[in-house]
């Protein structure tokens, strides 16, 4: 509950007009959250004048190098933060960090436009990605050889997915990694035998499959029927305070949850509490 107190103290603060310093703030990680993190960053400069916040993807392992070896300021990360990430960072700051719950996101599984597959149980997906099950045929669809898209080692989405769908298993010998949700979802999209999966928000040129006969929409995200979902984090090395607070203050306001939904993630907190 530690971070439901932090987000309630940061939101009363941004109840009040507040004075901030400038500054720059540098935000390093999550692939899955770059569009969301210069959403944030585009909007946040707009009202506070000579602050400049620099946001750049690789990934939520590389968003943690970046925070332990002091080369960014927070790290955005789509996982949290595992135990020996959080050793070396006790060891070079004295400090475990700090995570802040900063919006809500739920993995699609992608497919082709063409596929006349629409559903598939978790089990299914499971055995698909994990290489029990090659051909399309045995879930319906047509016979021929599923081609799998994945994202690698150094994203947090990969974790999620091999930790949450694959109950801790290998993903198949032939699963293709591809480095950003942008280019796994081209990948599907040129390949009507292919699934990959990646963040609700990405639709271009892909369909999303119902899992266990619930569509992934924002209705069943939040009322947690959805069964691929997860929460979005910003990482701080100590308590936030100066620019760091003032960043994930107005984050956590209206205005930056406001940005959370039509970036196409979801609030943290319920629609009626935002607006």
């Amino acid at each position: 509950m530690r971070w439901i107190a932090f987000c309630m103290t940061a939101l009363l603060a941004c109840a009040a007009p507040q004075h901030y310093s400038a500054g720059t703030l540098r935000i390093k990680g999550s692939d899955t959250m770059i569009a969301l993190l210069q959403a944030w960053a585009g909007e946040f400069m707009k009202t506070h004048a000579g602050f400049s916040v620099y946001v750049e993807g690789g990934g939520t392992d590389a968003g943690f190098q970046a925070l332990i070896n002091g080369q960014a300021d927070m790290s955005a990360a789509s996982r949290p933060m595992r135990p020996d990430e959080a050793r070396l960072l006790a060891e070079k700051h004295r400090s475990v960090g700090l995570s802040i719950l900063v919006a809500k996101d739920a993995l699609s599984v992608y497919i082709h436009p063409s596929n006349p597959v629409r559903d598939l149980s978790l089990g299914q997906v499971r055995d698909i990605f994990s290489g029990k099950i090659k051909n399309w045929s045995i879930v319906g669809g047509d016979d021929q050889e599923i081609s799998i898209a994945i994202r690698p080692p150094n994203s947090g989405t990969y974790f999620y997915f091999k930790e949450h769908v694959l109950n801790g298993g290998a993903y198949a010998s032939s699963a293709h990694p591809y480095a950003t949700t942008d280019a796994l979802g081209k990948a599907v999209a040129a390949d009507e035998f292919s699934i990959g999966y990646g963040g609700m928000a990405y639709h271009t040129g892909v369909d999303h499959l119902n899992i266990d006969h619930v569509e992934p929409t924002e209705a069943n995200v939040l009322a947690d029927r959805y069964p691929i979902t997860r929460y979005l984090y910003l990482y701080t090395i100590n308590t936030p305070f100066g620019k760091h607070k003032h960043f994930i203050d107005w984050v956590l306001s209206p205005e930056g949850q406001k940005v959370v939904r039509d970036t196409g993630y979801f609030p943290i907190w319920e629609k009626n509490h935002l607006y």
